[in-house]
Formats: structure tokens, C-alpha cells, sequence
């Protein structure tokens, strides 16, 4: 079973490389783009014979202890297999 775990800055947090990315567009002609978010993406693969609701316990577990900063970042968890 695969997971994959998205990170990302709340949206009450500046982001300014986010915004160094929109201005980067902007002055290669994408002017469409009003907003930038980054983040970051973990996938982690568990080992075989994890049940899922014991999967999905872990993997909230991992993602708000040790993937994210609950503080200043939100997370999701997505589940491949």
C-alpha cells in the first residue's frame, strides 16, 4: 500500500517563494496567474499486509508529527493501492 502525503503553508501564511514563482511567470508572458502556493509531497510505502484503517492512523500520525508543521502548514493524505 502506497500513500501520499501533501504539504503545504496554510493559507494565512505568506509564501514568498510562491510568490517569486508568480512573478517568474509574469515575466515569462503567463500573466493569467494570479497566485502561487507551494508545497511539498511525501511517498511512502507501507509494508505488506498493513491494514487500511491501520494505514490511515499511521499515515496522520507520520504526516502531523513529523511531515508538517501543524502550526503553519496544513497536510492530506492520499491513499494510491
Amino acid at each position: 500500500m502506497k500513500a501520499r502525503v501533501y504539504v503545504s503553508f496554510k493559507p494565512t501564511v505568506l509564501d514568498p517563494q510562491g510568490q517569486t514563482i508568480r512573478g517568474a511567470l509574469a515575466g515569462l508572458g503567463h500573466t493569467s496567474v494570479s497566485e502561487v502556493r507551494q508545497g511539498k509531497f511525501f511517498e511512502i510505502e507501507m509494508k505488506p499486509g498493513a491494514t487500511r484503517d491501520s494505514a490511515i492512523r499511521e499515515m496522520d500520525q507520520i504526516a502531523r508529527d513529523v511531515l508538517a508543521n501543524p502550526v503553519i502548514e496544513e497536510y492530506r493524505v492520499e491513499f494510491l493501492d
